[in-house]
């Protein structure tokens, strides 16, 4: 029955200690009013991972998980490891304290926090999947867009299908939680793994609120380097493209080289040597060096998985 599912709602963050206490305050609302509607069990609770923020974030989410026994629980990274791995260390380790479903969502709620209900209701009516998408994108300044716009296409370009404005606010089960155990990657791309092994999915839309306080920290870096790792994980298309691409420059080459003894001993005319070996060397130079980028970001992801160091690192956790 649905008033027996234990929901744990996985909070990521990194120098957000303005917003521990509000964000606290406000799920531990959500979760209240599910159990009060016996959508949940009275066992379910928030789950905080601290990535190695610099301020007080810590500190304010301690206070909480002793003024909330139960309810709310918290983790500390050693350092600053990313995003991804605060989601994927937070999943985890529910999965190890128990629940029988997951919530993953960012600590400024500006992902709408109201929608955990709906995603509730997907999970009863048995889809295991359940990713949060946002209607439009009114609040993103116009850089943010066009690079959140520009990093969904090149990823569907490259065949790394993932669902378009869909972040990381999305709803687990306990069955998918398993699966992503079984998963050892070091740089795991949780967007594409999600769209990947199947299962049930679905999808609630929301709306995005402004932000209270403070900025995001995802920006056109932050982004670049996500589209690179989920490329590298789910995607050989580039290293096909190099090779379209020396066939293509060997044909260019070939082509240019019976033009020129045409010219030479047709037309008696020889071409501008200075001009047309500056522009072929430039060109050819700067493919070669693209070629020789990409092939080095997927040598760099085997590199860091043969070493197979830790994912993360935890300080304490606090129960």
């Amino acid at each position: 029955m649905a008033k027996n599912t234990i929901l744990a709602i996985v909070v990521p963050c990194f120098n957000e200690k303005d917003l521990i206490n509000s964000t606290t305050q406000r799920l531990l609302e959500v979760l209240s009013d599910l159990e009060k509607k016996e959508k949940i069990s009275d066992k379910s609770y928030l789950y905080f991972v601290d990535d190695g923020s610099i301020d007080n974030t810590w500190y304010e989410i301690a206070k909480n998980v002793a003024r909330h026994p139960n309810k709310v629980k918290g983790l500390k990274f050693s350092s600053n490891f990313g995003n991804q791995k605060a989601l994927l260390a937070g999943m985890l380790q529910v999965r190890k304290i128990g629940c029988d479903a997951v919530v993953t969502i960012d600590a400024d709620l500006q992902q709408d926090e109201n929608k955990i209900e709906e995603f509730i209701d997907k999970y009863d009516e048995g889809y295991k999947i359940v990713f949060g998408v946002r209607n439009d994108r009114k609040t993103d300044t116009f850089t943010k867009k066009f690079t959140a716009l520009a990093f969904y296409k090149v990823m569907a370009i490259l065949g790394v299908n993932i669902p378009k404005n869909h972040s990381d606010y999305r709803l687990v089960s306990r069955e998918v939680l398993n699966i992503l155990d079984e998963y050892k990657e070091t740089d795991l791309f949780l967007r594409g793994f999600f769209h990947a092994i199947g299962f049930r999915k679905t999808k609630v839309m929301f709306d995005v609120k402004p932000r209270k306080v403070g900025k995001t920290k995802y920006n056109f870096i932050t982004l670049l380097g996500l589209a690179v790792n989920g490329i590298t994980s789910y995607s050989i298309v580039p290293l096909k493209l190099i090779c379209v691409l020396g066939i293509i420059s060997t044909i260019f080459g070939f082509s240019m080289g019976i033009w020129t003894v045409i010219a030479k001993f047709v037309w008696n005319d020889s071409p501008n040597g200075w001009a047309t070996a500056i522009i072929i060397s430039s060109f050819f130079g700067g493919i070669q060096l693209f070629c020789i980028g990409i092939v080095a970001e997927y040598l760099g992801q085997i590199f860091r998985e043969v070493k197979r160091r830790p994912r993360y690192l935890i300080e304490e956790e606090l129960l």
